[in-house]
């Protein structure tokens, strides 16, 4: 009997070692290694101070700047730590009405006209509530609004937008995207804030 006791507890001692220690150590080392900038959140620094995570969306309200998909997280959306989605169903007419006001303001917003198709994520949350990413035909629309804000070429802007899209995770999982925080940033470096 002593000798099972035994074998149960060095078996215990060295799954302990392995899954406790050995597997979290490695698979931080990993990642500190590999994926740096991700492990760590990440984050974009104003000198030293943290001031946004790339994959936390951003409330861009502004018309120089590019805007995000809309937000259910916390009361006024874009609440990173009441990551949610609305959980409103297809027939919720309160979702129906969310969805007409949100393609009216974004209609309004980038000078379309009534009858112009606008992206589904323009008008639509993501089940986080807080995705970080648009469509470029999202981006493609929001691109003049943003020049003649900025008072530059639109095709300056839509460059910068061409440089900075993000493929399909292995060339199939996913649609062409654009990252709402790295796009305003780097406009915001080539071209200097805008002072209102």
């Amino acid at each position: 009997m002593f000798k099972e006791i035994e074998k149960s507890v060095l078996l215990f001692s060295g799954l302990t070692l392995i899954c406790a220690l050995a597997y979290p150590f490695a698979i931080n080392a990993i990642g500190a290694g590999a994926f740096a900038d991700k492990a760590d959140g990440s984050l974009v620094y104003k000198g030293k101070t943290p001031i946004a995570s790339t994959l936390i969306a951003q409330n861009f309200t502004q018309p120089y700047y590019f805007h995000p998909r809309p937000s259910a997280a916390g009361a006024d959306g874009y609440d990173g730590t009441s990551s949610s989605g609305s959980n409103l169903g297809y027939t919720s007419q309160k979702l129906h009405d969310a969805i007409k006001g949100r393609v009216e303001t974004y209609r309004t917003e980038n000078n379309l006209s009534a009858t112009q198709k606008v992206p589904m994520d323009a008008v639509t949350t993501s089940a986080s509530g807080l995705d970080p990413h648009i469509t470029v035909a999202n981006a493609l629309i929001q691109a003049k609004r943003v020049a003649i804000a900025r008072g530059i070429d639109e095709t300056q802007v839509i460059n910068i937008l061409h440089k900075n899209i993000q493929q399909p995770y292995w060339g199939i999982i996913g649609k062409e995207k654009v990252n709402v925080l790295n796009l305003n940033l780097i406009l915001d470096r080539k071209f200097g804030k805008v002072k209102i």
